[in-house]
């Protein structure tokens, strides 16, 4: 049916048990999950209180057959620089963590599941429409 690239703060919805999340999740055909965003997770998992937890939920979450880690590649590379020059030039900067997660969601043509609305600057990329206004 879709593929589609989760932000940190749906995967983080997803296991606050965010409906619309796990919705979205289920009827994916694949569900790619950006070397950004585990970063993301990884250093959420050692400011609180549940890390160990944390980090076996996510590799149960990793090891689901639909599920795909994006690596950065050369042409990660270059589709971030487009967007953060693009960025810089319309004066609407984001988090450069989100410029790679966004450069991946190019590189795959994948919908990118995100609660972060400045993802919305980003023109041409596909956002999925729970985005806040």
């Amino acid at each position: 049916m879709k593929n589609i690239l989760l932000d940190t703060n749906t995967y983080t919805s997803f296991l606050s048990g965010d409906q619309i999340i796990f919705d979205m999740l289920s009827s994916a055909d694949r569900v790619y999950i950006s070397i950004i965003v585990l970063g993301e997770l990884y250093a959420g998992f050692k400011g609180g209180t549940k890390e160990i937890e944390n980090k076996k939920r996510l590799n149960q979450f990793l090891n689901k057959p639909s599920v795909k880690i994006l690596n950065a590649t050369s042409e990660t590379s270059e589709i971030f620089g487009r967007i953060k020059y693009e960025l810089k030039i319309a004066g609407t900067p984001i988090p450069i963590n989100d410029v790679w997660i966004a450069a991946h969601a190019f590189e795959t043509g994948t919908l990118l599941v995100t609660y972060d609305k400045h993802f919305k600057k980003i023109p041409g990329l596909q956002c999925w429409d729970h985005i806040g206004e």
